[in-house]
């Protein structure tokens, strides 16, 4: 026979349900970004997490604008910390249905449904580009500095090197290894448009871009080397006054430092810049592409070992130049995508000290960045009438 309490029970869960009843209703006429830790609640039973209705809507006052930027990392860390695996999933993956039919809400709060996780829309990204162009404008007149200390041959010869030693120098090698810079450049610019997640990516590129070639900066100001090969003929030249460096500066900074672009300089040599383009592209291209695209994976190692080959070729740098440049580039971004892929500096106050800028453009990505892809333009307001 059915106890007294059964009966309590019962009845408790049909007032509830016929609460949320009403509450859907009201739902059905505002938006979500409205909703109280009671709408919440109902939503939430309705979608069968009972379980959790009092930690996150009595104890932790969930309302509807918390629930749409909730993470599977908010979910499994601090104060929440849920256990049940299965929960967590099965959690998440409504939680997206309820984002996706939000996504304009999400949008009005500054947020962008990816099906992958809400993201900054714009001002990560804007930041990390000022950054980088920052650090090159920077970096172009410290090669200023530079070139007005460069050693003078008579008295510094070129040091020895033995691939510099034993491989007859190429004229034309520096040409072709800025070339094959450029066609790396063209692939990751259409690989970046055409990703799901670009503004992830192109925040990454310029964070990881910006802080090596900051490296570079103190690494060329520190100690100046002297010139790898005699037919440079790079003597120290002194640019005069103030407003003549930041002319000079400027123009090598609108010239990408190319010689392609009629720049030339001296004394830049610890570390190759060129190769830390080439070796992050590369990088990037083969990350943010799926496993199964082995022509553009292997053209874009191609391209890579090449234009270090032809930079060696050319004389234009030590070979030390160009090992370090490589070593720093793919150990930055092998550590850089460590932490961000496992968010393991999200458990250790110094690493948010010795990485804010880090902490700062990856605070809301949780986990590994799919490799979609979807077309960038939205179709033409006829053309959306006309197939929809």
């Amino acid at each position: 026979m059915p106890r007294q309490s059964d009966f309590q029970e019962m009845h408790r869960d049909s007032e509830r349900l016929t609460s949320c009843e009403r509450m859907r209703e009201q739902e059905m006429a505002g938006s979500v970004r409205h909703w109280t830790p009671k709408h919440v609640g109902c939503w939430l039973r309705e979608e069968g997490f009972c379980d959790y209705v009092d930690l996150l809507c009595n104890k932790h006052r969930l309302d509807g604008t918390s629930l749409l930027t909730l993470s599977e990392y908010d979910l499994r860390s601090p104060p929440l910390e849920l256990k049940v695996l299965g929960d967590i999933k099965r959690l998440m993956v409504s939680l997206r249905k309820l984002q996706k039919q939000n996504a304009d809400v999400l949008e009005e709060l500054g947020l962008s449904y990816d099906g992958h996780s809400p993201q900054s829309s714009t001002d990560r990204p804007i930041i990390s580009s000022v950054y980088v162009v920052f650090v090159f404008g920077f970096m172009s007149f410290v090669m200023v500095i530079v070139h007005e200390r460069v050693p003078d041959m008579r008295m510094y010869p070129p040091l020895p090197d033995i691939f510099l030693d034993s491989v007859p120098r190429i004229p034309w090698a520096f040409a072709m290894a800025e070339a094959c810079g450029v066609i790396l450049c063209s692939v990751w610019l259409l690989v970046l448009l055409l990703h799901k997640h670009r503004s992830i990516l192109l925040r990454r590129l310029c964070n990881l871009m910006g802080t090596v070639f900051m490296l570079r900066c103190i690494t060329m100001f520190v100690t100046s080397l002297s010139v790898p090969g005699q037919h440079l003929q790079c003597t120290g030249k002194i640019y005069g006054g103030m407003w003549a460096k930041l002319q000079r500066a400027v123009a090598i900074w609108s010239g990408f430092g190319m010689t392609l672009t009629g720049v030339q300089t001296c004394g830049d040599y610890m570390f190759s810049g060129h190769t830390v383009v080439l070796t992050m592209l590369n990088f990037f291209v083969t990350e943010y592409t799926p496993r199964s695209w082995n022509f553009i994976h292997t053209l874009s190692w191609v391209l890579n070992l090449f234009g270090i080959f032809f930079i060696l070729a050319a004389h234009e740098h030590y070979s030390i130049d160009v090992f370090i440049a490589f070593y720093i580039t793919t150990r930055l971004f092998l550590y850089y995508h460590t932490l961000a892929n496992t968010r393991a500096y999200q458990q250790s106050r110094r690493a948010r000290i010795w990485f804010p800028m880090f902490s700062f453009f990856e605070c809301n990505v949780n986990g590994p960045v799919p490799n979609e892809y979807c077309w960038p333009f939205a179709r033409p307001g006829f053309l959306r009438r006309l197939i929809g």
